[in-house]
């Protein structure tokens, strides 16, 4: 039975790596990221009701893409409009 010992540094080490990769992977427009939202991602994402999301997608503020019954939302479009809201 072979035995390996792990040390602190080996834990740092492994922790720094899994950080990055993470953060690889969730930035926009790269790695796995989602680029398009259902409805209710989106709700869930800018904490809003149906009918707020629906008052975006009436007035515009919004852009979305219906493929069958089900709206679909750019993540690219929902972090202009929190970053164009930004004080």
């Amino acid at each position: 039975m072979n035995v390996e010992l792990l040390t602190k540094e080996d834990l740092k080490n492994f922790k720094t790596e899994l950080l990055n990769d993470l953060r690889e992977m969730i930035k926009p427009g790269t790695g796995q990221s989602k680029q398009w939202l259902k409805s209710n991602e989106v709700r869930k994402l800018l904490s809003i009701s149906p009918g707020t999301l629906q008052n975006l997608r009436i007035n515009g503020t919004l852009r979305y893409t219906k493929v069958g019954g089900m709206m679909y939302y750019k993540l690219e479009d929902i972090n202009k409009i929190l970053e164009g809201n930004h004080r």
